[in-house]
C-alpha cells in the first residue's frame, strides 16, 4: 500500500514477472455492491482502467467480471496492450487470476466460479 486503506483514493503498487511497476489508484469502491474500479499506470508502458464486478453465482460461490481499458504510452506499450487484450492470452490471464485468488480465500468459501471470458475494455490506440 502506498496510501489509504480499502477506499476511494487509496493507492498501491504491484510488480509483474518482468519487474515492471504498476501504480494503482482506487477510483470506485462499493463492497456492498460487489464493485471496485481502479486507474492504473504501468511504468513506461500504458495507462488504463480496471473494473471488477462480483455477483452471487446461482450455483454458489461468486461470479467475477473483470474489464480492462488500456491506452499505450508509446510503440512498445502499444505492442504490450495488443498482446494483453488478445482474447486467448486474456483468458489465460483470467484463469491464472482465478487460481491465485481462489488459493487465498478461506476454506469455507466456495471460491470463484464462472469467471466470464469477456474481451476486456476498448482499446482505441495511442492518445
Amino acid at each position: 500500500m502506498l496510501s489509504g486503506a480499502e477506499e476511494r483514493g487509496s493507492a498501491f503498487e504491484t510488480r509483474n514477472h518482468d519487474g515492471q511497476t504498476t501504480v494503482w489508484v482506487v477510483i470506485d469502491y462499493r463492497p456492498a455492491e460487489g464493485r471496485v474500479s481502479y486507474a492504473r499506470l504501468a511504468q513506461e508502458s500504458n495507462i488504463g482502467l480496471v473494473d471488477v464486478v462480483c455477483t452471487e453465482s446461482e450455483g454458489g460461490g461468486t461470479d467475477v467480471s473483470v474489464a480492462y481499458t488500456l491506452t499505450p504510452l508509446h510503440a512498445a506499450g502499444e505492442a504490450f496492450v495488443g498482446e494483453f487484450l488478445d482474447p486467448p492470452r486474456y483468458a489465460r490471464m483470467i484463469d491464472e487470476w482465478q487460481a491465485a485468488t481462489s488459493a487465498v480465500l478461506s476454506p469455507r468459501s466456495h471460491g470463484l466460479v464462472g469467471i466470464p471470458r469477456e474481451i476486456p475494455g476498448a482499446y482505441e490506440g495511442e492518445k
